[in-house]
């Protein structure tokens, strides 16, 4: 038993020269990892800017006050976006890809594209109920403290409820963020050429997945490892502003 562990210990170092120093090898795996990035980080903008919307949309329309008529046009609108929440929130990523794929968006060639709007989407409905749940958190009297200064809704939300509730819903945000980035690996199913699609492609032709793919488990982890880092350093950095 030791000399076959021995054995498999020493074939390693070949197997793994194989899948990433031969051939310049190691350039596909730089070259999948940066379009990972690209999408993670074009998609969180665009999931972001939709969550934000919804999110708005759903709390005017909750904070609206007991016994006034409701604003039709924001009921309508807080409709849609519950719609939208829950279906996304309710079917898995990989069957959205496969819609967005093959049934709303068949003739695009560019699977990173259509991988970036599917990830955007989905992003967008959990940074919606995210940020939703941030804003109602803050107490309803900063709300009205505002507006009798004189600051229309928008001006309050931007000047006095938001940077209060983005301190409560920054690790939320920061781990759709890490959630986002792993997600882009399903991207691969569609046929889009990000990290996993090169790490499958390297071990087609080298007849061997493991060090391909234990290769790219070990760059996830290290992105994964700095973002979380960085989160924590800017709380960190939040609160002591708290302490002044």
């Amino acid at each position: 038993m030791l000399y076959r562990l021995i054995d498999w210990l020493n074939e390693l170092g070949p197997r793994f020269y194989t899948a990433f120093l031969e051939a310049d090898r190691w350039k596909l795996y730089l070259q999948g990892l940066g379009r990972t990035l690209e999408m993670t980080l074009v998609a969180l903008v665009m999931g972001v800017i939709l969550g934000v919307v919804v999110a708005v949309i759903r709390a005017a329309h909750d904070q609206q006050r007991a016994g006034r008529r409701k604003h039709p046009l924001l009921a309508i609108l807080n409709f849609i976006c519950k719609i939208y929440t829950t279906v996304i929130r309710g079917t898995p990523m990989m069957v959205q890809l496969l819609i967005w794929t093959f049934v709303i968006f068949p003739s695009i060639r560019d699977k990173i594209l259509v991988g970036i709007i599917g990830l955007g989407i989905n992003s967008g409905a959990y940074v919606a109920e995210i940020v939703r749940g941030g804003l109602m958190s803050v107490d309803g009297g900063q709300m009205e403290a505002g507006r009798s200064l004189g600051l229309g809704y928008l001006d309050t939300m931007r000047f006095i409820v938001v940077p209060q509730a983005f301190k409560n819903i920054l690790p939320s945000l920061g781990n759709e963020l890490i959630t986002l980035f792993k997600d882009t690996s399903l991207v691969q199913a569609i046929g889009g050429m990000e990290l996993v699609y090169y790490a499958s492609t390297i071990g087609g032709r080298t007849f061997d997945y493991m060090p391909p793919y234990i290769g790219i488990a070990v760059m996830y982890l290290c992105i994964v490892v700095v973002l979380t880092w960085l989160q924590g350093k800017l709380e960190r950095r939040l609160r002591q502003s708290d302490r002044r």
